[in-house]
């Protein structure tokens, strides 16, 4: 090894807020100056130790993998608060000196009865073979017991050390940070070496790349311990020297004791581990005698032949044989067979799947194995997209369940392979822009107000960069360039944008392994109590175990809750499996945009594609799901024109119509391309597929070597050199855009199902998806909204009715009792038990009956207020005011039940003769005050709204404030409702401003009002007052916030020159700054042209003149025309036009005209 010095201490960003190393920096700073090794070792963790091998192997520079455990003197095992833990440095020398590391980490996540992992000397002693042990630095323990001037401790530490790693393999750490105490420490420490014949190695315990970092580690510190910067008690950074210095660097600070210097180089060559990435370690599946992987694979393929299609056609029977060579060449059978046993176990105790997701549906084998539930040869879809035989990789198959049985689904593969062999995945979050703002604002100091005025000038868009930020917003650009602070914060926010943050638990991931998982990954418990692995998805997959994604599907819930009530409510047992997705019903229903709760359909904007594709088979739907994507979405008008005959079918050359002729010469699939390159270029699937890939990377040279290759393919296939070229340049255009075919098909598959239920079954989906949003008011609300539009009662709560679901009472929904405050599934369970033997007559049945243990005072108070004793025809306050004579003869009578004080039969006589319940004749609560115990236990209005006289003028012209998060962050709406809460605050300047909690009759939002604007509306803005308001949308991390510029009283009528904001299709570009003149827009569609309502409606528009221009929408071509006719504008006309249109046919919008408003 050519270096003179090695670091060995070193920790990366995977020492959580505890390091600004991020690795792949860290890697190219290491080869700038020529280091040859370098160490991982961070804090108790092994998260980054796959990215820095990786990492350090692509630049040439030997890892080597360590952790700095913390070691306390008490057994782990012991449950004490106040514990001081030491550091010592582990090294792996070995594969064993590895593996035996992954066991301490582990061990110490998982076993430590302490608030953190720690490691005792027992554990030590138990896995120390492999490893080198360096004692610390000034954390360590011999090195705190000198600086405390325990030199006899010091040395009993040491022999400890010694005991348990061996002479050959414990080194005693100097470091010099440039503190005067470290190196006074430094001599004793040389003094001990001398002492007991221990070798000396010099760190530099680097927690950061360049000297000029220290203050963003400081940082760090202070975010990780939640203090201020300036905050005397936090532990901060007392030297700006702990960075990654150059050999010279080190040579020069240890001149006076050069071996410590020759030691690290000599540690390096010691420590030779190989992780052998990329070496599969697949569980063995316990396979029937006589059986084979491969074999026992088509054995289960032939069976599903016969289940699925009956007779083998050639075509099945071609495909399997292809499919099952590819995956025995692969090695995958056993891949398979783990995947097909764990879904024989979901189909056989009642757990649904979904039909598929990703690629895999493209597979023949997964669907005659019931892993997915897509004929891929029905839908065209390809092998190749999911296992390419030309490009070696794992096949990956993610499965989705039902949210609420997923957990079983872990059980079953943790039983059958051990609970040492199966994990969650860990994940990590990082910090984004607007949240390293936040933090490193706050630990700078700064006000809330300072922070928010920062942060939300960064788009909150996916992707969005501090740096791009500042090249794209001008206003933050120039709060960089003229303030100080500002810019002070957003570069310490720039050093640490992007870094993990803390760990969490994959949504859907699940590894298993063919021996204990310790043998390959350090674990650690999540936050639910469960193992989950330290290593991420990828580094898993790179050191080769088996990854499953279960995923826990809320669809599958309401699909499966909605069968089970349909057939409950009515008798009738759906099965999807055997039903052809044509319903004219469900296809009517798409073509309304009518999709409220439907899979991957309802936002806005697919339900506006919806009304103008108006579907009429299956394709359209997944094409639909596939297309509304940023990019693809600027294709649909041609989609649709094509779809309608508005336009002419154009292909690109007459051989590719086969293929294109079902999206109308539009590329929609990324499978397109895969048959394109096959049937003009003859290239073979999995080229096809490699081609693919290769063109949605846009790299020059991989186009140019790819457009070779397919040219020249063009030409040996007889098509002309210049057509090739177009064809090509054709492919890379849509590349970007397409959408896996296979992945679309299924969930198609499920939007229609829901999009059926809805049709075809609408109670019982609604019960369904409330009962799947139980625990959210706001999406309660929503779809309770949502029934109401649709004509479906929802019913209040009802001991007598209700169950743990919403569920379907004659064509209506009634609520659940789970969805009452404070009525747990405990009390629930004792109602419906209780029940079981009869309906309750009164309130003093119900509580001789059920178990008041559990169904406390506190719940059934909840119960009376919420209104599930209604049906007793007795007040609610006179109820409440009986409720402790209630319970104590029901206490009574439980209790000498309980202590079988009389016969069961002695009891019921007993309790058919007691008397009634003396009701108190009192005035019962007024009706508002019974809406707002409904709206305070129920989280939702059921029996009334108070702003139910307002639904059709907010349906008109206010957009929903349960779709706030459809339109742009900064964009001009107009929102209505009532105002449930309202906070008036003095500003610094001593202006008083407003905080207003606003709901209408979808959710609520809070609206900001500042000064200037409550100045002028303060007279109307009080709780439970009714507003209509124009606002600017924020769109936050925390969600969504409106900031008023105009406020009015709501009203039901409309004036001709009241300005519009907003309304259910806004303006996507709406400048809040604005003057603005109402316009009417009208829509016309193909079927409006024919039937003569045109006609009609110039009749209606004669009738009705006033001033406002009128914009005709033709959808048959979508183009705009302003006609010469001026009407009037008022809730009539308006109305008048819907009645000759239909719904959502005519807005009133405006034309803006820019102007400075100040608040």
């Amino acid at each position: 090894m050519q270096t003179s010095f090695v670091h060995l201490h070193v920790h990366t960003e995977y020492s959580l807020l505890e390091s600004a190393c991020r690795i792949e920096a860290l890697m190219r700073l290491a080869q700038d100056y020529g280091m040859n090794a370098i160490a991982i070792t961070d804090h108790m963790a092994m998260y980054g130790v796959i990215p820095f091998y990786k990492e350090a192997i692509k630049r040439g520079i030997k890892p080597i993998i360590g952790c700095v455990v913390h070691v306390t003197n008490e057994a782990t095992t012991d449950h004490r608060a106040n514990v001081t833990p030491y550091h010592v440095v582990l090294l792996a020398e070995t594969v064993t000196g590895y593996r035996n590391l992954v066991q301490l980490v582990s061990k110490a996540h998982l076993q430590s009865r302490f608030m953190r992992p720690l490691v005792d000397k027992a554990m030590l002693a138990a896995h120390a073979e492999g490893l080198i042990a360096l004692t610390g630095g000034t954390e360590g323990e011999v090195a705190a017991r000198v600086a405390a001037g325990d030199l006899e401790g010091a040395r009993a530490a040491l022999h400890e050390l010694v005991a348990i790693f061996g002479k050959n393999h414990l080194f005693i750490e100097l470091q010099d940070h440039g503190l005067l105490m470290q190196r006074q420490i430094n001599q004793h420490l040389i003094h001990l070496a001398r002492e007991t014949g221990l070798g000396l190695v010099a760190t530099n315990d680097v927690h950061y790349l360049k000297r000029e970092d220290a203050p963003v580690y400081d940082i760090l510190l202070a975010i990780g311990q939640g203090k201020t910067l300036d905050d005397p008690s936090r532990r901060r950074a007392e030297t700006d020297g702990q960075y990654l210095t150059s050999e010279r660097e080190m040579i020069e600070r240890f001149r006076y004791i050069p071996e410590a210097i020759e030691n690290t180089v000599k540690i390096a060559e010691r420590c030779q581990v190989d992780l052998e990435l990329g070496r599969t370690h697949l569980p063995v599946f316990d396979l029937p005698a006589g059986f084979d992987e491969n074999e026992y694979l088509a054995h289960l393929c032939k069976q599903g032949i016969r289940e699925r299609y009956g007779a083998p056609t050639p075509e099945i029977v071609s495909r399997l044989e292809h499919e099952l060579r590819v995956i025995q060449h692969l090695g995958f059978a056993g891949y398979f067979l783990i995947v097909w046993d764990f879904m024989r176990f979901a189909h056989e105790n009642g757990i649904t799947t979904g039909p598929g997701r990703g690629s895999a549906a493209g597979s023949l084998v997964a669907y005659l194995l019931r892993i997915t539930d897509v004929d891929p040869l029905r839908y065209g879809l390809l092998f190749e997209r999911f296992l390419n035989p030309e490009r070696v990789s794992w096949p990956d198959i993610d499965i989705d369940f039902l949210d609420e049985r997923r957990s079983e689904m872990i059980a079953y593969v943790t039983h059958k392979y051990g609970h040492d062999r199966v994990a969650q995945i860990i994940t990590y979050g990082t910090m984004a822009a607007r949240a390293a703002v936040r933090d490193v604002g706050r630990v700078m100091g700064l006000t809330p107000q300072e922070i928010d005025r920062i942060a939300k000038l960064i788009p909150h868009k996916v992707g969005t960069t501090i740096d791009k930020a500042l090249a794209s917003v001008q206003e933050l650009s120039d709060l960089y360039e003229t303030n100080e602070k500002v810019r002070l914060v957003i570069d310490r926010a720039k050093a640490i944008e992007g870094l993990p943050r803390h760990t969490s638990i994959h949504a859907a991931g699940v590894v298993i392994a063919k021996e204990p998982l310790t043998n390959y990954v350090p674990l650690q418990k999540g936050a639910d109590g469960g193992v989950v692995t330290q290593y991420a998805m990828e580094d898993l997959e790179a050191v080769g175990l088996l990854k499953m994604d279960f995923l826990g599907l809320r669809t599958l819930s309401i699909i499966n809750h909605a069968c089970e009530e349909i057939e409950r409510s009515e008798g009738i047992k759906l099965d999807f499996s055997k039903m052809e997705m044509d319903d004219p019903k469900t296809f009517a229903l798409l073509s309304r945009g009518d999709t409220d709760g439907c899979f991957q359909l309802e936002s806005a904007g697919v339900k506006l594609v919806l009304r103008e594709l108006r579907p009429t088979h299956f394709e359209d739907i997944f094409a639909v799901i596939s297309l509304y994507r940023p990019g693809p979405m600027e294709n649909i008008p041609a989609f649709i024109k094509a779809k309608h005959g508005e336009t002419q079918v154009k292909y690109p050359h007459p051989s590719l119509a086969s293929i294109l002729k079902d999206t109308y010469g539009v590329i929609v699939y990324q499978e397109q391309i895969m048959q394109i390159a096959s049937e003009m270029a003859g290239f073979t699937l999995g080229q096809a597929d490699l081609l693919r890939r290769a063109v949605g990377k846009k790299k020059r040279e991989i186009l140019d070597e790819q457009r070779e290759i397919f040219v020249k393919g063009c030409i040996k296939k007889g098509h002309d050199e210049k057509v090739a070229h177009m064809v090509y340049d054709w492919i890379v255009k849509f590349a970007d855009y397409g959408f896996n075919k296979s992945h679309g098909v299924a969930y198609g598959i499920l939007a229609y199902r829901t999009a059926y239920l809805k049709a075809n079954y609408p109670a019982a989906f609604m019960a369904a998806l409330l009962t799947s949003w139980l625990f959210s008011s706001a999406k309660v609300a929503q779809y309770v909204e949502e029934c109401k539009r649709m004509g479906i009662s929802v019913l209040p709560p009802d001991v007598n009715k209700s169950s743990h679901r919403f569920t379907v009472e004659e064509g209506q929904i009634r609520f659940s009792l789970a969805a009452i405050k404070n009525v747990g599934t405990a009390a629930i369970q004792s109602i419906l038990d209780a029940r079981r033997k009869g309906e309750f007559r009164d309130l003093l049945d119900f509580c001789r009956r059920v178990d008041l243990r559990v169904c406390n005072k506190r719940v059934v108070e909840n119960l009376v207020r919420a209104g599930t004793f209604d049906w007793t025809g007795q007040s609610r306050k006179g109820m409440l005011l009986a409720l402790d004579d209630a319970f104590d003869k029901g206490t009574r009578l439980r209790r000498e039940l309980d202590n079988s004080q009389i016969s069961l039969f002695g009891l019921m006589e007993d309790m058919h003769e007691t008397p009634d319940l003396r009701v108190p004749p009192v005035q019962d609560f007024s009706d508002q005050e019974r809406l707002e115990m409904e709206k305070e236990l129920l989280g939702v209005y059921v029996s009334a709204h108070p702003l139910e006289k307002f639904r059709n003028i907010l349906d008109r012209f206010a957009v929903r404030l349960s779709e706030l998060s459809e339109y742009e962050d900064g964009q001009s709406i107009r929102v209505g409702g009532i105002i449930r809460n309202l906070k008036v605050i003095q500003t610094k300047k001593g202006q008083t401003m407003a905080f207003i909690l606003l709901e209408d009759l979808t959710a609520a939002c809070e609206v900001v009002v500042f000064p200037s604007v409550y100045a002028k509306h303060s007279p109307i803005l009080q709780e439970e007052a009714m507003i209509d308001m124009r606002c600017r949308l924020q769109i936050q991390d925390e969600g969504c916030k409106l900031v008023a510029f105009d406020i009015r009283p709501l009203s039901l009528e409309t004036e001709d020159d009241k300005p519009e904001a907003g309304g259910r299709t806004p303006s996507r570009n709406q400048n809040p700054h604005s003057e603005e003149h109402p316009m009417i827009f009208i829509r016309v569609t193909p079927d409006d042209e024919r039937d003569g309502k045109l006609q009609a409606l110039k009749g209606w528009f004669a009738k009705n003149p006033g001033t406002l221009p009128v914009t005709l929408f033709y959808t048959r071509n979508r183009t705009a025309r302003e006609i010469s006719d001026r009407v009037s504008g008022t809730q009539e006309f308006l109305s008048g036009v819907e009645r000759i249109l239909g719904p959502d046919s005519v807005v009133k919008k405006k034309t803006v005209k820019h102007r400075d408003i100040h608040s």
